[in-house]
């Protein structure tokens, strides 16, 4: 199944994607509709003769899940953890590193808050968090990166796209910079994993959930630790599977295994992990490139019409490297949320977000399943 063929067959389109038979979903920077492969995926598990045996099924599965979630990242399988939420990924990272007192780190306070409570949670620990001063909301460039660190920045932990105003981080260039330096690299992925790149090449850790643009289920995501790295952080949670135990016999001394397991404590959410492959597996098919050059496109001419009608939309002219599938717009003295209720009504899913200063923005995500002419009926409406 390509791009083409899904937006040239309406039939296609509305039975691989079903949400489109009832409504216009432009939430998908929220929490996604589920495609019919990836549902189906998790009926047959639950309800199939696939649970006969368990144990040997999630253990086929791992492999093939680390295997597509290499192929997404462009790393190793074993370097692939699936442990779930991005905010428990996230939370291992922060508090699986071994800090020394006067190390400081960086982050943006106004990132979304699964990549700010686990950071923050550190200052207890003598760590210096650091907050990003940046012009414009979630606008965050290299440059700012590289005027807020210090000989005592240990690690920067930053969005590798801004779930507001949909500015999409330059995170090669900024890892690069942070690794000639010696300073970690985290980076939540959740708003960029399955619809544009995201090259962990100069990332030392990641961490999203598949519930967004990846089109899969809550609560099932993952976690990349490079390889060298693997050692040096020390998840704070211990179960069977990741602490060494042979012939499930507890032993004297805690070991943790070693590569991608180390992270998974226990039992895996055996449903959620085929949905999270089932969503894996319909990106790669696809293409992320192909996905990436759609959203680019819907984004080019659903701007300027937004302009046209008397909205201000955040990161309206980024180069290149920094758009992304998001469009959060206001206008002064109108309400958005009756708008919001007003598309709601007229069976368009859409987001209100709300700002530090309290300014309300309504923000359109679609995905490339999405046709332009279900666009054309949002831009009607507002």
């Amino acid at each position: 199944m390509t791009l083409s063929e899904i937006l040239a067959n309406e039939e296609l389109r509305q039975h691989e994607f079903p949400v489109a038979k009832n409504k216009i979903f432009l939430a998908h920077a929220g929490v996604c509709a589920l495609p019919r492969r990836v549902a189906q995926a998790m009926i047959e598990c639950a309800t199939g003769g696939t649970l006969g045996d368990q144990e040997a099924f999630v253990m086929h599965k791992l492999a093939e899940a680390r295997m597509a979630g290499a192929k997404l990242l462009n790393c190793s399988p074993d370097e692939v953890s699936l442990v779930g939420p991005t905010s428990l990924a996230l939370s291992f990272v922060a508090a699986g590193l071994n800090f020394r007192k006067g190390d400081n780190i960086l982050i943006y306070h106004d990132d979304y808050p699964s990549n700010v409570y686990p950071w923050m949670a550190l200052a207890d620990q003598g760590v210096k968090v650091r907050l990003m001063n940046i012009r414009h909301l979630g606008v965050i460039r290299k440059v700012d990166v590289m005027g807020q660190v210090d000989e005592d920045t240990r690690l920067v932990a930053l969005a590798s796209n801004h779930f507001i105003s949909g500015h999409r981080l330059e995170h090669d260039a900024i890892g690069k910079f942070l690794r000639e330096r010696g300073i970690l690299f985290c980076l939540d992925a959740i708003q960029t994993l399955g619809a544009f790149p995201t090259n962990v090449e100069h990332v030392d850790f990641l961490a999203a959930d598949a519930h967004k643009w990846l089109l899969g289920p809550c609560g099932a995501g993952l976690l990349y630790v490079k390889k060298d790295l693997q050692e040096k952080l020390n998840p704070p949670v211990y179960g069977w599977h990741n602490v060494r135990n042979p012939n499930f016999i507890a032993q004297e001394k805690i070991e943790f295994r070693s590569g991608a397991a180390k992270f998974e404590a226990g039992t895996h959410n055996l449903i959620g992990l085929v949905g999270l492959l089932a969503s894996m597996e319909l990106a790669l098919e696809i293409g992320v490139d192909n996905i990436a050059a759609e959203l680019s496109r819907k984004r080019a001419w659903l701007v300027p019409v937004l302009l046209a009608k008397g909205y201000t939309v955040l990161n309206a002219a980024p180069k290149t490297e920094n758009v992304s599938g998001i469009s959060s717009f206001f206008a002064p003295g109108k309400n958005l949320a009756e708008v919001n209720q007003k598309l709601a009504d007229a069976g368009i899913t859409a987001s209100l977000r709300m700002d530090r200063q309290g300014q309300n923005y309504l923000r359109l995500s679609p995905h490339f399943y999405n046709t332009d002419t279900e666009l054309h009926r949002v831009l009607e409406l507002l």
